[in-house]
C-alpha cells in the first residue's frame, strides 16, 4: 500500500485515536495551533475548552480517576505550561495515569528566549513519571505510544509531551505501532511466591492482626480482590484517604478512615496490632503520623505495592511483596484456600473486641441543637440524598475530611480528591471530568468558599458542555483549615484566614446561566438537597451555598509530629 504522509499535527491527533481516546481536555495557544486545526476537522474524540490550563489537567485527571483509563490534556507553551504545572504534580502525587502534550516554540526558537518559551521538559522532570521533547516528526507516534504505555503501566503517573510548532507542520509517514517495549522499563506484576507464602502464615497465627488499604487498591482494580480476601480472614480493615470505596464502608470489618483525622479505633489498631498488612500504601506522614511512635509497639509488617522504592520508605518492612496488588491478592486468596482449615480464626477474638470497645467510643459524634447548619450533617443528609451512589469530588480543607468522614462510599473510584498534593481548587474540573466519563451518573462536589474560588470559572465550561453537577459549598467564611490550625497551634490568631470579601455565591452561579440556592437553616438541608437532586433539576448545574457553623472543626484530629495513639478528641476539649 502507498504510505500516507500527513502533517505531525495529524500524526499526533491519530495517535490519540489509536489510543480510543474520548476527550481532550484544554486549551488553545499559538505553538499549538496545528494541532488544534486537526483536531477541528476529525469527530472521533471530544476536546473539552476549559477556561485554565490548570483546570484542563484536573479534568483529565478526575476522568482517569473514575474510568481507569488514562486521561489527556493539551497546553499550548510558556505560560500554558506552567498553568498545567499544579495539575500535573497533583496527579503524580496520588499516580494517576494521564499524558500531557504541551506546544514548544519551533525547534530552531528552543533556547533563544523566544515568545512564549519555557524549558517544559525541565520545569516538570520533578513530577512526572516521565517526560519527551519531539525533535523527529518521525518520532511522534512512537513517542505518544510510550507515553500512554509508562502512565498506565508499573505504578502509573502523567507523562509529558513537549512538540515545537515546526515538527507539528512537517510531513511525514504515518505508522503507530502495534506494542512498546522498553529495555529498561519492566515493572514487576506476579508477586513473589515464596514471599506471599511467608505472608500468609504470619497473618494466620495472627492475634492482632489488622490490613491498611491505600489508594493502589483503587488504582490497581483490586477492590473485589481484596474484600474477597478479607472476608475469608475476618479481619478489621481500615483505609487511607485516597483508598476510601476500596473496601466497602458499610461491611462491618470496615473501621474507618485512619490518619491525621482518621477514626478513634483505626488509629488504635493500626498502632496495637501485632501483624499488619498493608495493601497499596505508603505509610505516609498524615497516615501514620510519627515513625517512631507508630513503631513503639512491636509489630510485623508485610506490604504489597507495585513500586519498590515504596517499600521501607518510611518503615522498615519485615515482608515485601513487590507486584501488581490485585495479582498479589489472588494469589493470596489461593494460598490461603490451601490452608484454610488449619486457620484457628478465635485466636483474634479478643482482638475484635478490644477494637469494638474503641468504636463504642463514637469519635465521630457532633452536637447538633438545629440552630446553625453543621457540615456534618450536610454530608450526611447528602449520602442519603444520593443513595450514597454518587461521585462526590472535594476540593481541599476541612470539607475534604468532613466528607471523607460523613460519606460511606461502598464502591471504588466514586471518590475523587487531592490526597498527596491537597490542591485546592480541584473540586469543580474534577466534577466536570466525572461527569464527561458518566453523564448519566449523580456528580457532587463538596467544596468550601476558599477553594471554589480557585477555580470558579469553570462555571463557564459547565455550561457550554451542559455538565449538571451539583455543588455543595460548606460556607463557614474562612480557610476552614487553616483555622484550625491557628485555633490549636497559634493562639487563635486567625491570620488571614477570613474571608471576609466573598461574593454572592447564587447570583454569581445565576450569572453563569445556572441555578443558585442560599441555604442558611439546617432544618432546610434536606430539602434543599432533595431539590437539587430532583428530576426537575437533572439536567442543571445548581450551587448550593450553605451557611455553616463557623466554630465547627474537623475531629479526631492528629497534631503535626505526633503518633496515631496521641489524637485530639472532640471530647477532651
Amino acid at each position: 500500500m502507498k504510505p500516507e504522509i500527513i502533517t505531525g499535527a495529524e500524526i499526533v491527533i491519530r495517535s490519540l485515536q489509536e489510543e480510543s481516546v474520548k476527550f481532550v481536555f484544554g486549551y488553545p495557544g499559538g505553538a499549538v495551533l496545528n494541532i488544534y486545526d486537526a483536531i477541528f476537522k476529525q469527530t472521533q474524540f471530544k476536546h473539552v475548552l476549559v477556561r485554565h490550563e490548570q483546570a484542563a489537567v484536573h479534568a483529565a485527571d478526575a476522568f482517569s480517576r473514575a474510568t481507569g483509563k488514562v486521561g489527556v490534556a493539551l497546553v499550548t507553551s510558556g505560560p500554558g505550561a506552567t498553568n498545567a504545572v499544579t495539575g500535573i504534580a497533583t496527579a503524580f502525587m496520588d499516580s494517576i495515569p494521564m499524558v500531557v502534550i504541551s506546544g514548544q516554540v519551533p525547534t530552531h526558537a528552543i533556547g533563544q528566549d523566544a515568545f512564549q518559551e519555557c524549558d517544559t521538559v525541565g520545569i516538570t522532570r520533578p513530577c512526572v513519571k516521565h517526560n519527551f521533547l519531539v525533535k523527529d516528526i518521525n518520532n511522534i507516534a512512537s513517542t505518544i505510544k510510550k507515553a500512554f504505555y509508562l502512565a498506565a503501566t508499573g505504578r502509573p503517573g502523567p507523562v509529558l509531551v513537549d512538540i515545537p510548532k515546526d515538527i507539528t507542520a512537517e510531513e511525514a509517514e504515518y505508522i503507530y505501532p502495534k506494542s512498546i517495549s522498553m529495555r529498561s522499563y519492566n515493572p514487576i506484576i506476579k508477586g513473589h511466591t515464596g514471599q506471599i507464602n511467608k505472608a500468609i502464615e504470619l497473618l494466620v497465627n495472627a492475634k492482632k492482626p489488622m490490613v491498611y488499604s491505600g489508594g493502589g487498591v483503587v488504582l490497581g482494580d483490586a477492590s473485589e480482590s481484596l474484600t474477597n480476601f478479607v472476608n475469608e480472614l475476618g479481619f478489621p480493615v481500615t483505609s487511607t484517604l485516597m483508598g476510601l470505596g476500596g473496601f466497602p464502608a458499610s461491611d462491618n470489618k470496615f473501621q474507618g478512615m485512619l490518619g491525621m483525622h482518621g477514626t478513634y479505633q483505626a488509629n488504635m489498631a493500626m498502632q496495637e496490632c501485632d501483624v499488619l498488612l498493608a495493601v497499596g500504601a505508603r505509610f505516609d506522614d498524615r497516615v501514620i503520623g510519627n515513625p517512631d511512635n507508630f513503631l513503639a509497639k512491636p509489630k510485623k509488617i508485610i506490604h504489597i505495592d507495585i513500586d519498590p522504592a515504596s517499600i521501607s520508605k518510611r518503615v522498615k518492612i519485615d515482608i515485601p511483596i513487590v507486584g501488581d496488588v490485585k495479582s498479589v491478592l489472588e494469589e493470596f486468596i489461593l494460598t490461603y484456600k490451601d490452608i484454610k482449615k488449619t486457620h484457628d480464626k478465635s485466636i483474634a477474638s479478643d482482638w475484635l473486641e478490644q477494637i469494638k470497645k474503641w468504636a463504642d467510643k463514637d469519635c465521630m459524634a457532633y452536637k447538633d441543637d438545629g440552630s446553625q447548619i453543621k457540615p456534618q450533617r450536610v454530608i450526611q443528609m447528602l449520602h442519603k440524598v444520593t443513595n450514597g451512589d454518587a461521585f462526590v469530588t472535594s476540593d481541599v480543607g476541612q470539607h475534604q475530611m468532613w466528607a471523607a468522614q460523613y460519606y460511606a462510599f461502598d464502591k471504588p473510584r466514586r471518590w475523587i480528591n487531592s490526597g498527596g498534593l491537597g490542591t485546592m481548587g480541584v473540586g469543580l474540573p474534577y466534577a466536570m471530568g466525572c461527569q464527561l466519563a458518566f453523564p448519566d451518573s449523580q456528580v457532587a462536589c463538596v467544596t468550601g468558599e476558599a477553594s471554589i474560588q480557585m477555580c470558579i470559572q469553570e462555571l463557564s465550561t459547565c455550561k457550554q458542555f451542559n455538565l449538571p453537577v451539583k455543588i455543595i459549598n460548606l460556607n463557614n467564611r474562612y480557610m476552614g483549615m487553616v483555622r484550625q490550625w491557628q485555633e490549636f497551634f497559634y493562639g487563635n490568631r486567625y491570620a488571614e484566614s477570613y474571608m471576609d470579601a466573598l461574593p454572592d455565591f447564587v447570583k454569581l452561579a445565576e450569572s453563569y446561566g445556572h441555578v443558585g440556592m442560599k441555604i442558611e437553616k439546617s432544618s432546610d438541608i434536606e430539602p434543599a438537597l432533595k431539590e437539587a437532586f430532583s428530576p426537575k433539576l437533572k439536567e442543571r448545574l445548581v450551587f448550593m451555598d450553605f451557611i455553616t457553623d463557623q466554630s465547627e472543626n474537623v475531629f479526631p484530629m492528629i497534631a503535626s509530629g505526633k503518633g496515631l495513639s496521641e489524637m485530639i478528641l472532640a471530647e477532651d476539649l
